[in-house]
């Protein structure tokens, strides 16, 4: 995917993606502080709001391709499954029960099947949603603070699951996480925002251990997380 002069005003603030390359069947994550533009160019990727100018080139993509979690996500007045299978009925795929109940077994859901999904705490409708949208075997997957509503065993379950199925059958990921610690367990690429321009792209490790970007550097002192930053340099010198 190639994103170039993107442009998008919201009240006073604009979003401006001069050029930015998303690589296909990698994990990439976008970071930066509160009111940078993190969401908004999700949600222009995501086809939610319409550019003021510039284009994205989705390659091989389609729409039916890619799908989005939020930070609070959006749940039909319906059951659990009833989630689950929407989006499978709209691209008129057959829903599998065996593996629908694997993935509600996984996420301790599948007691909760027939239940109202509204009717779910904050996190089983995080985990509801993350079924939902892996379900039908997207190409290109955006995540916009999912995480930050999951106790950790449920993060580190879907940490493991999503790296795992990279491994097997690679994907397009776009994590957007203040938890530096998601970004680098999970990504390969970091593009790093500030004040609606993306101000460095390259490996996670590189960017963010080793930038010489004051803003990159001070958003990273406010982030830091010792025992992941430690993990990863050492990872790094081997």
């Amino acid at each position: 995917m190639r994103i170039s002069n993107l442009k998008k005003t919201i009240e006073s603030f604009q979003l401006q993606i001069d050029d930015l390359y998303i690589e296909e069947k990698k994990i990439h994550g976008i970071i930066g502080g509160n009111g940078c533009g993190k969401s908004t160019l999700a949600k222009l990727i995501m086809g939610i709001e319409d550019p003021d100018g510039g284009t994205i080139d989705y390659g091989s993509l389609n729409q039916s391709d890619i799908t989005m979690m939020f930070q609070r996500p959006y749940l039909l007045h319906e059951s659990v499954y009833d989630n689950i299978v929407f989006p499978l009925k709209i691209r008129k795929i057959e829903p599998n029960q065996e593996e629908i109940d694997q993935w509600l077994k996984r996420y301790g859901l599948y007691d909760k099947k027939k239940r109202y999904a509204r009717s779910l705490s904050s996190g089983e409708r995080q985990k509801l949603s993350f079924v939902r949208a892996m379900i039908f075997e997207p190409e290109l997957v955006i995540i916009d603070e999912t995480f930050s509503n999951l106790d950790p065993d449920t993060v580190t379950v879907m940490e493991d699951w999503i790296l795992q199925k990279q491994k097997e059958s690679p994907i397009t990921y776009i994590v957007i996480s203040h938890q530096i610690g998601n970004i680098f367990r999970l990504c390969d690429q970091v593009h790093v925002l500030d004040k609606g321009h993306v101000v460095e792209s390259g490996p996670t490790e590189q960017v963010l251990l080793y930038s010489e970007n004051p803003a990159i550097r001070n958003y990273m002192k406010s982030h830091i997380l010792p025992d992941v930053i430690n993990e990863a340099s050492e990872s790094a010198q081997h």
